[in-house]
């Protein structure tokens, strides 16, 4: 690597190496650092070029006021002189040559030394999360009776008071990001058209104001367009119904003022544009590539009707989120519905084209290489600029975190070690020919923590995998729980540790969306379907021998924690009566789950009911029903369940519910 350019790429945050998961150094290649800086909007493309741009960088006053001043309340901050602090009320402080440390937190303006820049005041860290367990839920795979083809609002509203008042002070979503409106239908919820609007597929039709206002023959009309939940969910057939109906109460409906919502009109805007031209606006008329290009603004002008029934859609989205709250609130849950917030977005979704100048375009968000993905991942989403958040007070990031909170009790960050660094693939790498970019961790997770404060949200992070230290102690720092998966709780031989060792600050799982369910693994399915897939990489025979060894080490630490009886004594052989059941087996795991000192616990339906099938299997696409699979059984039969009742006594025996203790602001 040119010297010259690797204190290019330092100055930009573009890494020139990595540690690998083996903890060995990789060199990134030279051209991938060009590529990534250009991404980034520095030419290196020339040793005249490269020097420019360095002595440019090297000319930044670095005593200067950033562009966006992010402050922890409690701490003070020098400042190049006197100034003024317009707070976000409206107020005015004078300040000498220091921001002080009693600032109210929020979002502040500053004037100082001839510049005016955002000041954010953020909070020291979040209050303790409640020691509490709940369901993990695939919400489309959750179906009733009233449901259309998938799971809907309503179900989780029913489903919700059904949990809290049988002890549970959870429940975890999937993504609900919004996807486009044409055909086909995304069915990955972690590659949405927008993180910042919600999925009308979710919608339940029934429960609409515009249905109860409908004439008897409109509502039969309606009803009758119910399809039927078939073996896989079909989104395409859900979408066309449901739209349909949508359509036909639409009328019934009260208007929205778009005027009120800008960022809504502008995503109606999209949806309308995408039902015409397709959902990838890279592939739209030149005209219309950008949302204030007057080509635009006369489309919306065409389309009125189109833009006003995808406005309203989000309003029914916000109607029937706002139900599954007060569900959990009056079931008292002490954290209640915790939404999943993917790591990004598809960039030719409605965000990558409303948000397109803090975003960089081109780039593709992914991973490097490791031990079960050895030539990297590429997962095709857009990633934002840190020089242009920054320079626009991290408005985008901000207004994205609100609307993600505006019906959470807790939020979980996928990858939430991107908000440290990214993985970014420049075009026309491979996923392995990338680099880390650097973001301003200490500003995203502070924004973090102020937005989830004023909700009054615990925060989760998804911190598996290859993480750095400061990932770990940035989220323990602030009071932000990390991620505990009993798969991956082993020590360096392999052998599963007593949940006694596992983290406190955690949220902790038997498995996750991309691994194996509690009865696949003990069953070695994941092993069948991966070798029917093509996706193993080595002998099938080999695999099985290291399922079933696993298997045995789980049971030893089952039996060492005395969550499962020894086997008699002076038995040799796997004698029938000496195997475990495995739903004896999926019990003793979660009685794990309880003895752990995990603050939080969360328990998926799939492990509970027998599922041997995970819901998503990664490097794959068409050829595992990634996302469809629903669960065995439905509402009412889940909560009849007995293996659902004796998970439930379990836990809630385990992890009684705090008799109206308030989180304590430290612990």
């Amino acid at each position: 690597m040119n010297r010259r350019l690797a204190a290019l790429a330092n100055a930009h945050g573009v890494s020139t190496w990595y540690e690998d998961w083996r903890h060995r150094r990789v060199a990134v290649a030279p051209e991938t650092v060009v590529g990534v800086l250009g991404l980034l909007g520095v030419d290196a493309t020339s040793p005249t070029a490269i020097a420019d741009a360095l002595a440019a960088a090297r000319a930044v006053d670095r005593d200067a006021l950033p562009e966006t001043v992010v402050l922890t309340h409690g701490r003070s901050r020098a400042l190049p002189g006197p100034g003024v602090v317009t707070l976000e009320d409206g107020g005015r402080r004078a300040v000498d040559g220091e921001l002080p440390a009693d600032l109210p937190l929020g979002w502040h303006r500053l004037a100082c030394a001839d510049r005016e820049v955002t000041l954010v005041v953020v909070p020291r860290r979040l209050p303790v999360p409640p020691r509490t367990w709940g369901w993990m839920l695939q919400l489309y795979a959750l179906t009733s009776e009233r449901s259309w083809g998938m799971g809907d609002l309503g179900d989780l509203a029913e489903f919700t008071g059904w949990a809290g008042a049988n002890g549970a002070g959870l429940v975890l979503l999937n993504p609900l990001h919004a996807v486009g409106p044409a055909h086909p239908v995304a069915t990955s919820p972690y590659s949405p058209a927008s993180r910042r609007f919600v999925n009308p597929l979710y919608l339940r039709v029934g429960d609409t104001a515009a249905y109860r206002a409908a004439d008897p023959a409109t509502r039969a009309v309606v009803d009758a367009l119910r399809p039927d939940r078939g073996p896989l969910i079909d989104y395409d057939e859900v979408w066309a119904a449901k739209r349909h109906a949508l359509e036909l109460l639409h009328p019934y409906a009260q208007p929205v003022d778009l005027a009120a919502d800008p960022a809504l009109t502008s995503f109606a805007t999209w949806c309308a544009l995408a039902e015409r031209h397709g959902n990838d606006w890279r592939a739209w008329p030149a005209e219309l590539h950008h949302p204030d290009a007057p080509a635009v603004a006369e489309q919306r002008r065409q389309l009125a009707d189109r833009v006003s029934f995808y406005a309203w859609l989000q309003h029914l989205c916000d109607e029937q989120l706002d139900a599954v709250t007060a569900a959990a609130r009056s079931a008292g849950m002490p954290v209640g519905v915790v939404h999943d917030l993917a790591v990004g977005i598809d960039p030719g979704g409605a965000d990558g084209w409303q948000l397109a100048d803090v975003l960089a375009q081109g780039v593709r968000v992914g991973a490097p290489p490791d031990d079960f993905n050895q030539l990297g991942q590429d997962w095709g989403l857009a990633a934002w600029r840190p020089d242009r958040l920054a320079a626009t007070g991290y408005a985008a990031y901000r207004d994205m975190l609100r609307r993600a909170l505006r019906h959470a009790g807790g939020l979980r960050v996928d990858h939430v070690a991107g908000l440290w660094r990214l993985w970014w693939v420049p075009p026309g790498g491979g996923a392995a020919e990338g680099t880390y970019v650097r973001y301003d961790a200490e500003a995203m997770l502070g924004i973090l923590a102020l937005e989830a404060h004023r909700a009054g949200a615990v925060v989760v992070g998804e911190d598996l995998g290859t993480v750095q230290p400061a990932v770990t102690r940035g989220l323990r720092g602030r009071n932000m729980l990390g991620s505990t998966v009993l798969w991956f709780a082993r020590d360096e031989a392999g052998d599963f540790v007593s949940p006694a060792r596992w983290p406190r600050n955690a949220l902790a799982t038997i498995s996750t969306h991309d691994l194996p369910t509690a009865p696949g693994f003990l069953t070695g399915e994941h092993v069948r379907v991966r070798d029917e897939l093509k996706l193993l990489g080595t002998d099938v025979a080999v695999e099985r021998a290291r399922a079933a060894a696993d298997r045995d080490r789980l049971l030893t630490m089952l039996r060492a924690e005395n969550l499962l009886p020894e086997p008699a004594a002076g038995s040799e052989s796997a004698e029938p009566a000496e195997t475990p059941d495995d739903g004896e087996v999926v019990v003793a795991m979660h009685a794990a789950l309880a003895a752990s000192p995990t603050r939080l616990l969360g328990v998926s339906l799939y492990d509970v009911l027998g599922e041997v099938r995970q819901p998503n299997m990664p490097g794959t696409v068409d050829e595992y029903p990634n996302w469809r699979l629903p669960l065995p059984a439905g509402v009412a039969q889940i909560r009849a369940d007995p293996r659902v009742t004796r998970v439930v006594d379990l836990l809630s025996a385990a992890r009684p519910r705090p008799a109206n203790r308030r989180p304590a602001a430290e612990e």
